[in-house]
């Protein structure tokens, strides 16, 4: 498996490395994928836990001790909490954002998708993350796995990066170049 230079040159991509490695060698990639899906969630949905990840007013071993009870309450696998407890001790969870999207790319790659960032204005339903996932899929030719988040800030379309590639239909971008257009 091709680990990506650009990955593991960041603090966060030798942290997902280390746990993909762990995760795979374990035979535990999928257990590991689904409980950083669920800490992702956790993130976006609890202003408490993410004060938790972020605030340098924590100490190591509090940080700690409330790691490990939600990650109890969470039900996460033992590698993803263990993980989470490393995290803790060396004060890197405010990197947990990052290292999620830094091992979905590893796990990814490692079935033989491409991953895409997508940001829309609203939640997609599920039906519309299928019908991207097979318009990605006959564009690139090959499985994608979409790596969701909401911006309200767009108004509404998408922006979806691949790799260096960029595609951006939202109503903002759109509103600015014409903006810019009007200008002259």
């Amino acid at each position: 498996m091709e680990n990506s230079a650009g990955i593991q040159a960041s603090l966060s991509g030798r942290y997902a490395t280390a746990l993909f490695e762990l995760a795979r060698d374990s035979k535990a990639l999928a257990k590991v994928e689904d409980s950083l899906a669920t800490v992702a969630k956790a993130l976006n949905e609890s202003a408490d836990f993410k004060a938790l990840t972020t605030s340098p007013l924590v100490a190591r071993a509090a940080a700690a001790n409330a790691v490990a009870s939600v990650a109890k309450s969470l039900k996460l696998d033992g590698t993803t909490a263990n993980f989470l407890g490393v995290l803790a001790q060396n004060r890197r969870l405010g990197e947990l954002p990052a290292i999620i999207r830094a091992f979905r790319q590893l796990a990814a790659a490692h079935r033989g998708e491409t991953t895409a960032e997508v940001t829309s204005a609203h939640p997609l339903s599920t039906a519309q993350v299928d019908a991207l996932k097979q318009q990605l899929r006959t564009r690139i030719g090959r499985d994608v796995a979409i790596d969701l988040s909401v911006d309200p800030s767009l108004l509404g379309g998408l922006v979806v990066k691949i790799g260096s590639q960029m595609i951006d239909s939202s109503i903002k971008t759109r509103l600015n170049s014409l903006a810019h257009a009007m200008k002259g």
